[in-house]
C-alpha cells in the first residue's frame, strides 16, 4: 500500500513509518520544514494554511494523520491554545479539503485524537461510548475529530485513535521526565492519586 503519513517527522510518525516501510509499504509524508535525510518521499505542508501539495495525495492508499502542535513543553498562553487547536481543527480540515480535491481518494483515514476527549474522570471506568469530558483539551479533541470524520462524506472509512502520553527513550516526555529521576529529584503528581494515560511507543 501507499501510505501518507502527517507529522511523519514527529515521535509517532517516524516510528510508524519506519514499522510500515518493513512490512513493505511505501511511505509519504507531509511535513512542516524542508524534508532532510528521510529515506521516504517527503512534501512541506504547514497544516494552518491550505491542503496538502495534491502529488502528495494522489494514489495514496490511505492516511495517517498525526500532525498538531505539542501539548507539552510549556505554559498554554492563550497564543499556544490556539496553535494547539488550529494545527488539529484547521489543519484536518485543510486535510479533507485536499482529499476531496485529489484525482484517486484513499480508502481510509486514520486520524490521531487524544485521551483528553474524556476529561478528568477520577476513578470512572472509561470506554470509546462515553462522552467527552469537561476542559479545553476535550473540547479541542471533539472539533478534532468532527473535522476526520467528514472524509466518509467521500467514501473513506475514518478510524480516531486516542492517544495517551507516548513513552519512548527516542522522545518525547520520557527523555524529559528522566533526569529528575535519575538524580532522586523526582516527585508523585500533585497527591499521587491522579491518572496517568500514558502508553508506550511499541503499543
Amino acid at each position: 500500500m501507499q501510505i501518507l503519513v502527517t507529522g511523519g517527522t514527529g515521535l509517532i510518525g517516524r516510528e510508524l513509518s519506519r514499522r510500515l516501510a518493513e512490512a513493505g509499504h511505501t511511505i509519504v509524508f507531509l511535513t512542516r520544514r524542508e524534508p532532510k535525510g528521510s529515506p521516504y518521499r517527503g512534501f512541506v505542508w504547514d497544516p494552518e494554511a491550505g491542503p496538502p501539495p495534491r502529488e502528495a495525495i494522489d494514489g495514496i492508499d490511505a492516511v495517517i494523520h498525526l500532525a498538531g502542535e505539542p501539548v507539552a513543553g510549556g505554559r498554554w498562553t492563550p497564543e499556544v491554545k490556539r496553535r494547539i487547536r488550529q494545527s488539529r481543527v484547521t489543519g484536518t480540515r485543510n486535510l479533507i479539503g485536499g482529499i476531496a480535491a485529489g484525482a484517486s481518494r484513499p480508502k481510509v483515514l486514520i486520524s490521531a485524537s487524544a485521551v483528553g476527549f474524556y476529561g478528568d474522570r477520577g476513578e470512572e471506568v472509561l470506554h470509546e461510548t462515553v462522552p467527552q469530558g469537561a476542559g479545553f483539551l476535550s473540547d479541542v479533541c471533539v472539533e478534532w475529530e468532527a473535522e476526520g470524520k467528514r472524509a466518509e462524506q467521500l467514501g473513506l472509512r475514518v478510524g480516531h485513535v486516542r492517544i495517551g502520553v507516548v513513552l519512548s527513550q527516542s522522545g518525547g516526555a520520557l527523555p524529559l521526565m528522566l533526569p529528575a529521576f535519575k538524580l532522586g529529584l523526582a516527585a508523585s503528581l500533585g497527591d499521587g492519586r491522579q491518572w496517568f494515560p500514558w502508553i508506550h511507543i511499541d503499543d
